[in-house]
């Protein structure tokens, strides 16, 4: 707008008759004015003539017309001589009030005399609705997100229009229909009217159109402007995860402690409220916890990676805490710093219950026998038991899970008798020494030197000659190992041994002549031990070598008799018989003296006397012969013996020797007869057999069952049953051992290998497993070893010892709220791993609530009276699930159940408030939001859809969304006025 400065003074009101009625005007125009429009003011404006209607007055502009646009008149009418101002239309120059919107022009009055007046015209351009409305900028971009709620504002467009009051008002509108979006009519802002899914439409191009008002009103409906809006939809991530962390202590019992519970939230949708990590950003710099999500969606748990040592961290460790979404951009949580202090009970250190375990081991246990067994106390978690240097397999086995050492072999063959073993626990490294003395247990029989002894002795030997030396070694030690040493039999011999040394002596004279010549007899060697002594025989034969040792002995001795002179030749006189007892040859007679003359004749072998010449002679000198005679066997000389010959002349019948009887047959036949008694004894065909060692009896089981029942809380150390066995042997051949070869899983039986009695050994556990087949093994100590087997079936009897078990930690359940009542809602399924009463189970709601029951014996949990959701949509109940154990306490468990009720379409929406008023423009553009109308309907899902109708629309006047958005609009073709004209 100009401003001008004047020179001239202050009108006035005349000079003498010529004066205007005001010194000032105000008046107006329209812009655009056409030529010779007058402006228009609310006063006259002029002079007043009065009685000098004579003068011609003349109107002048004086000043402020520069461009010529308006031109003064005068118009006279009566009295009054009116001053009119109007567009001069030959200038060329137009009114435009965005150019210039006032002017102020000094107008001159003029008339005959020089009188003059002067006075201010101020004019005011009208505007009128000659501009357009127009975008600044022409585009526009906006990201929606998908989350954000119906009604949020998006952005606005922006258009101008320079006209003034209702020329410069104008509307925005959409120029396509829209679902989704609304503009404000007059705002430009643009509004949520939809749910905008990125999966579906992640963009929109839209185009905005402005109309101006009055040109509408005038008739004039042309589109002045138009915007492209383009709207993207994006997954704006616009929480960030809310993290909360507390601390926990877990117990000393717990197999996987938990030492913290981290919570997160985020309320952003889809993948904005996903999780990207949950990590400890601080406080754990040798990674030595895990963060594990929990069957709980949003909760996570803190556990351990590895064994920590927590009297490292007398002060607890501080963790620190933080979370990140999957948004774009990702957005971080708060940090939250929790203390970890772990209070440690009193130190209790697991050790094993005896530093050094003290063993005594008999070298006969079987296989299988228990040793020893080792346990750490207070038992810990894990435990892997080994032998920490290397122990001969051959002969010990440790089981790594319960500590329980055993034989695998017998100790006959290990040469010391005492062990040092040391047993480790893998984990904890705990260590313990277990101390064996292997006892002996008289397994050794004595040992002769020679499988038999066969000599020959002369008979000659005297009483107490050691003949033969019949020892026997025992390698066992102590008593076990002394030996004694007897002969045998009930024979009576004549020898003796010494019961230390083994010698055989003479006990009394021998004669080959008058007793046995060999002599067979067996030497037992006997141990010193108990209970039972172990003997060895050995075959002895003695054989008596026959010697010269006796003279030849005249049956009769002392002969006298008379022959006649003339006696034959070579006839027997008498006849002499010596016998020699030890009967190696043939006995020779011989004259020692008295035949000197050789008259006779002794025959050497006969002993048969005769003459050898005759006596019947003249000059025989001698009457008398006197023969001294002796018997030889070649090496010894009978005693002489004398045979008195008397010599009668003349014929004589013979009468015969007489002789004294020196008894020598008789002697002698009782010597035959003492030897062929002694020799017809009843001697064994073949060589001795050691029959008292000779191990011939198998072991024999006696009244063994197939199986036995045993109950699975039977308390360790409990007997469990009695095997019997049998053996006909006699000392260790009869002495019976028993073990448990095999089958002895997880070594929960011991037998004892002396009474054959069966002990709980270790707890059982019928749950893991039911049945043992034990192999039952008897030996005898006899050599060689004899055994039998059987085996042994032990089924372990249930007891209550097992808590019933839910199959899911918690249940979860629909059911629809208009369910009839008794209609099954779940089952709820446990189990007990005890069987028989203690494994049936019972049911119980112990949430009181009439709504729902259960079956006591299925666990089918019904409905029991009328649901309302809408009243109370979520039950929450917990459930008791008991066994029947007759005996003892009966055991249970609780678990909950969460019942969602499904809705039905049982209610019918309703608007609030219940009446709506809205003033709307006439002139609006279609697609202008009028109001926004809510209706609720409790129900939820299809049956809580709301849709929307007007009962009356006024003839297509108005429309509202049916389903997605309560809103009123305008239709597009509700006034005619609007139409697409681009």
């Amino acid at each position: 707008m100009a401003l001008w400065c004047y020179s001239f003074s202050e009108p006035r009101v005349g000079q003498g008759l010529l004066l205007f009625t005001q010194p000032a005007y105000n008046a107006s125009i329209f812009e655009n004015s056409a030529a010779r429009t007058y402006i228009r003011s609310n006063v006259k404006m002029g002079i007043i003539l009065g009685s000098s209607q004579f003068l011609d007055i003349k109107y002048s502009i004086e000043f402020g017309n520069s461009e010529g646009i308006f031109q003064a008149e005068e118009f006279v009418m009566g009295d009054f001589c009116f001053l009119r101002v109007r567009t001069n239309g030959g200038s060329g120059a137009i009114l435009n009030r965005e150019v210039q919107d006032h002017y102020t022009l000094i107008v001159k009055a003029c008339a005959k005399g020089g009188l003059e007046a002067l006075a201010t015209v101020n004019i005011k351009v009208l505007d009128t609705n000659d501009l357009r409305p127009l975008f600044s900028p022409t585009s526009y971009s906006f990201v929606v997100s998908e989350s954000a709620p119906l009604g949020a504002s998006i952005g606005s467009v922006t258009a101008t229009d320079a006209d003034m009051g209702s020329n410069g008002e104008f509307y925005y509108f959409f120029r396509n229909r829209v679902e989704l979006f609304a503009v404000h009519p007059t705002s430009g802002v643009i509004t949520l009217t939809g749910q905008p899914r990125m999966d579906k439409q992640d963009r929109f191009e839209l185009e905005v159109q402005v109309v101006d008002r009055a040109m509408k009103l005038y008739g004039n409906n042309g589109i002045s402007s138009t915007a492209k809006l383009v709207l993207t939809v994006e997954r704006v991530n616009e929480f960030a995860p809310v993290l909360s962390a507390v601390a926990v202590i877990p117990s000393q019992a717990d197999k996987d402690p938990v030492y913290a519970i981290v919570t997160v939230e985020d309320k952003d949708e889809g993948l904005s409220g996903d999780l990207e990590w949950v990590s400890i950003i601080e406080g754990d710099p040798f990674k030595q916890f895990v963060i594990d999500q929990s069957l709980v969606g949003n909760e996570y748990l803190v556990k351990t990676s590895e064994l920590v040592n927590w009297d490292a961290f007398p002060y607890g460790c501080n963790l620190t805490f933080q979370a990140k979404d999957r948004g774009i951009p990702p957005r971080l949580s708060n940090i939250q710093v929790v203390q970890l202090l772990v209070t440690k009970p009193d130190p209790v250190l697991a050790n094993f219950e005896k530093d050094i375990y003290i063993v005594k081991l008999s070298e006969i246990a079987p296989p299988g026998t228990i040793v020893e067994v080792v346990k750490i106390s207070p038992a810990p978690l894990n435990v892997i038991y080994s032998f920490s240097s290397l122990v001969d397999p051959m002969y010990f086995d440790i089981n790594p899970f319960t500590g329980v050492i055993m034989t695998t072999r017998q100790l006959t063959k290990l040469s010391q008798d005492f062990m040092e073993i040391e047993v480790v626990d893998i984990i904890s490294q705990q260590r313990a020494v277990v101390q064996i003395t292997i006892e002996d247990a008289n397994d050794n029989s004595p040992v002769f030197n020679k499988p038999l002894f066969d000599i020959a002795i002369n008979e000659s030997l005297s009483v107490g000659t050691v003949v033969l030396v019949v020892s026997a070694v025992d390698y066992d030690k102590g008593e076990n190992g002394c030996v004694t040493h007897t002969i045998s039999g009930e024979q009576s011999l004549p020898f003796t041994i010494d019961q230390d040394t083994g010698q055989v002596r003479i006990t009394r004279d021998l004669d080959f002549e008058s007793s046995d010549d060999v002599y067979t007899f067996a030497v037992r060697a006997s141990d010193w031990g108990s209970p039972y002594r172990r003997e060895s025989e050995v075959n002895v034969t003695i054989h008596l070598i026959n010697i010269n040792d006796n003279r030849p002995l005249f049956e009769k001795i002392s002969c006298r008799g008379m022959i006649s002179q003339d006696f034959p030749i070579n006839q027997t006189i008498v006849t002499l018989s010596a016998v020699d007892m030890d009967d190696l040859g043939m006995v020779k007679y011989n004259i020692l003296s008295g035949n000197e003359l050789d008259y006779f004749n002794l025959n050497p072998d006969s002993g048969a006397l005769s003459l050898k010449s005759s006596l019947a002679v003249d000059n025989l000198k001698m009457d008398i012969f006197n023969l001294k005679v002796v018997a030889t066997d070649g090496e010894m000389f009978s005693d002489p013996t004398f045979v008195n010959v008397s010599v009668l002349r003349g014929r004589m019948p013979p009468s015969g020797f007489n002789c004294r009887e020196t008894r020598v047959a008789q002697l002698l036949a009782e010597n035959m007869i003492s030897k062929v008694s002694a020799m017809t004894r009843p001697r064994p065909n073949e060589r001795y057999a050691d029959l008292f060692s000779m191990n011939k009896q198998v072991p024999q089981f006696e009244a063994l069952p197939t199986n036995i029942l045993v109950r699975e809380d039977l308390a360790v150390g409990a007997s469990v049953f009695q095997v019997r066995a049998r053996d006909d042997d006699t000392g260790f051949n009869g002495h019976v051992l028993f073990s448990i070869a095999d089958g002895n899983k997880g070594n929960c039986f011991n037998i004892n290998i002396e009474t054959g009695l069966i002990t709980v050994l270790q707890p059982l556990d019928r749950e893991q497993l039911d049945r043992y087949f034990l192999n039952i093994t008897i030996y005898d100590l006899g050599i060689p070893q004899m055994s039998s087997w059987r085996l042994l079936t032990v089924i372990i009897e249930d007891a209550n010892d097992n808590d019933p078990e839910f199959y899911q930690d918690s249940f979860s359940a629909l059911v629809s709220e208009n369910s009839a009542i008794g209609v099954d809602v779940i089952i709820i399924t446990a189990f007990d791993r005890d069987m028989g009463q203690n494994g049936q189970l019972s049911y119980t709601m112990l949430t009181s609530v009439p709504q729902f029951g259960i079956d006591s014996e299925t666990g089918s949990v019904f409905v029991a009276s009328y649901l309302d959701r809408e009243i109370l949509p979520v039950f929450t109940l917990k459930i008791e699930v008991r066994d029947k154990a007759e005996r003892g306490t009966r055991r249970s468990s609780v678990t909950t159940l969460s019942i969602i009720i499904e809705d039905v379409n049982d209610c019918s929406p309703a608007f609030v408030p219940s009446s709506y008023s809205a003033q709307v423009l006439e002139d609006l553009p279609p697609g202008a939001v009028i109001t926004w109308v809510q209706a609720q309907d409790p129900d939820i899902g299809p049956g809580g859809q709301v849709q929307y109708s007007l009962m009356n629309d006024f003839n297509g006047t108005f429309e509202v969304h049916a389903v997605t958005n309560p809103i009123v609009y305008i239709v597009p073709h509700a006034d005619p006025l609007f139409t697409d004209n681009s």
